[in-house]
């Protein structure tokens, strides 16, 4: 499939699950497609709560129907939100996608109704450059282990002295 196609296919499906999203509150629905590497669709729509925390951005919901269906490998997404600039996904949004991707396409999609008024295409990389993602702790962990390393801790051999008891007073 070639990426014009994969695009249109993802954009098809996010403006459709886009009508699902649940948003009571702010009244702005959101609508993601991802595909996988092999060759899988998954979608996902904002859903709000009334805490506001407990909230579920379009893309991560998209990335947990992905998960749960085994896969760990997006190589597109496509976000569909209201109005004639399209919005970027959230910080959190980012950091979870850069979880399973160092890098991939990303297309925004503004939309009133179904009629689609901007696309603009950007990169993950763009989006989150100097990711912080499971190599960065592995590298954090090595320096740590090699920085203990290399102090000298006298090992404790003997257990510390315990305190005498006081001596009650006779009444």
């Amino acid at each position: 499939m070639s990426e014009k196609a994969l695009v249109e296919m993802l954009t098809a499906l996010a403006l459709t699950v886009r009508e699902r999203a649940y948003a009571p509150y702010s009244q702005y629905k959101v609508g993601s497609a991802i595909a996988t590497a092999s060759g899988k669709f998954f979608v996902g729509c904002n859903v709000e709560n009334a805490s506001y925390g407990g909230t579920v951005c379009a893309e991560r919901g998209a990335i947990m129907q992905m998960i749960a269906a085994g896969e760990r490998e997006p190589i597109a997404l496509v976000v569909a939100t209201e109005g004639d600039e399209p919005a970027s996904p959230c910080g959190f949004c980012r950091q979870v996608l850069s979880e399973f991707a160092v890098d991939m396409p990303i297309v925004l999609v503004g939309v009133s109704g179904k009629e689609i008024l901007a696309r603009k295409r950007t990169t993950l990389a763009k989006l989150l450059p100097m990711a912080f993602r499971k190599d960065t702790l592995q590298t954090a962990q090595k320096r740590v282990k090699k920085a203990l390393s290399k102090t000298a801790v006298a090992p404790v051999t003997k257990a510390p002295k315990s305190t005498p008891k006081k001596k009650r007073l006779s009444s």
